[in-house]
């Protein structure tokens, strides 16, 4: 069975790394999981950014990240909720969805509002979305490499390379893991 991680809203909602995160999970480098609470953050804050997107886009997205990862919802999770401390009240239901999907990693760019002490005693661990992929790149390069490819190939209008996507990750805040894959 692959290592199960939680993806936080603020990792799905960049579009080339949501891209990069699903296909890693397609790899079966990881077991993915979220719940409709992180989609609704998810797409109420792109729907707010980004009004020019249709609603229809917007939930179709939904939908195939829903379909693109087996299993990757998270439910009866809200019980734990109140059982969490967390500086930020609002992110309790992000440990609660890895304790009850028995996570071993949240993969967020808040790591802050995730303090390792608050954590600990559900045997879940925190990370950046820089760091997380890193260790995927580390794990096995060609698989992380060749979903760089397939993102690539995935853009039509306008067409993209290797190199935009590694653009765009780096954009994401992925310094490390680009600068890892550029090496290779």
């Amino acid at each position: 069975m692959a290592f199960v991680v939680v993806y936080d809203a603020c990792v799905l909602y960049p579009s080339t790394l949501r891209d990069l995160l699903i296909r890693v999970a397609q790899a079966g480098l990881v077991q993915a999981k979220w719940t409709d609470r992180i989609l609704d953050e998810v797409f109420g804050a792109i729907s707010e950014n980004r009004p020019d997107i249709k609603p229809q886009i917007l939930e179709r997205t939904r939908t195939l990240m829903i379909k693109a990862v087996r299993d990757c919802l998270v439910t009866g999770y809200e019980p734990l909720i109140e059982s969490i401390d967390l500086p930020d009240v609002h992110d309790r239901h992000v440990v609660a969805a890895a304790i009850r999907a028995r996570a071993q990693v949240i993969v967020t760019n808040n790591l802050r509002d995730f303090p390792s002490d608050s954590l600990v005693n559900w045997d879940v661990e925190a990370k950046s979305a820089d760091d997380f992929v890193l260790d995927q790149v580390h794990l096995n390069q060609k698989v992380v490499w060749a979903c760089v490819q397939q993102i690539a190939d995935s853009w039509k209008n306008p067409p993209g390379t290797t190199e935009d996507v590694l653009v765009s990750l780096e954009r994401c805040g992925l310094v490390q893991s680009v600068a890892e894959l550029r090496a290779a």
